[in-house]
């Protein structure tokens, strides 16, 4: 299927995850059936306006939650949102912690990325096209920065900064596993910021995620080891203020990005354009076209 872009809709979306399956407050809602050269994405695409602001939203899970971490369609999700004008994600995620001070409840904007996934696709360049783009900070600095005020402004329990590990799910942490991340001085765990974070990049999106601890993982032998029952639990309190906080996010999204996001290939396609097989450039021509014709 060749790219497409369909006549822009929203520059913001809002992919969001267990327990966040819709936006309450939005308007003059109507729901998008995309295609795109990766497949379909997780669910039909949500567009409204909240507070006056164009918004995409996205159930990462679909609708009812029947799409595991590892079978996630994540290249069809950001295509998707790509071709209908989106330019800022802001991704909502459960994570668990290593630190006993970032107790359930609280939430995590991070600026780092441990990947401990296996079996994910994790780049749109694969057959006949290289890119190598900079990933030395996986989160957009500004979009995490304008998260975590508009977290402060809700009174929120938040901390900025934190390295998250993205593990292959879906099963959660053996006690081993979690206490040689929490070595490595991570802060908290979860199985969905990537390959999002990385593919948002290649596509030259900003993305930053609400990261909503539930638990302690399994590191913790004074507590129990994380159930579903817990992460459920908790997550249905912070996900009120998720919704709160991008309520807020969402009026004060810049017009105009001047982030390394916006121009994150324009110098990362290494392949001579003359060897980039036709199919390829045609099939990403909504990533690459303003850079190889």
């Amino acid at each position: 299927m060749p790219a497409k872009q369909i006549k822009p809709q929203a520059a913001i979306a809002v992919i969001g995850g267990t327990g966040l399956e819709q936006i309450e407050g939005m308007t003059d809602i109507r729901q998008l059936d995309v295609n795109t050269p990766f497949g379909k994405p997780s669910d039909v695409i949500t567009i409204g306006k909240l507070d006056g602001v164009d918004v995409a939203f996205l159930p990462r899970h679909g609708r009812g939650h029947f799409i595991s971490p590892t079978e996630l369609p994540a290249r069809a999700n950001i295509y998707a949102l790509k071709s209908l004008g989106v330019e800022q994600i802001i991704a909502v995620c459960s994570c668990g912690s290593f630190k006993e001070e970032l107790a359930p409840g609280t939430l995590v904007i991070p600026d780092q990325l441990i990947d401990r996934t296996r079996n994910r696709v994790s780049s749109f360049f694969t057959e006949g096209i290289v890119a190598h783009i900079g990933f030395a900070h996986p989160f957009c600095r500004d979009l995490s920065n304008l998260l975590f005020k508009a977290a402060r402004d809700t009174k929120a329990a938040v901390h900025n900064r934190g390295t998250y590990v993205c593990m292959e799910g879906p099963a959660f942490s053996t006690r081993a596993e979690s206490r040689l991340y929490k070595s490595w001085g991570a802060d908290v765990i979860g199985m969905t910021a990537l390959p999002e974070a990385k593919l948002a990049r290649e596509a030259e999106m900003c993305y930053a995620v609400i990261a909503c601890v539930t638990d302690y993982d399994s590191w913790w032998e004074p507590v129990a080891p994380v159930t579903v029952e817990v992460v459920l639990k908790t997550l249905r309190e912070n996900i009120d203020t998720s919704r709160q906080i991008i309520k807020r996010a969402v009026k004060q999204m810049p017009k105009v990005r001047d982030c390394e996001c916006a121009s994150a290939l324009k110098m990362a396609i290494v392949t001579d354009p003359a060897k980039i097989p036709a199919g390829q450039k045609e099939k990403l021509g909504l990533l690459i076209g303003k850079y190889i014709r």
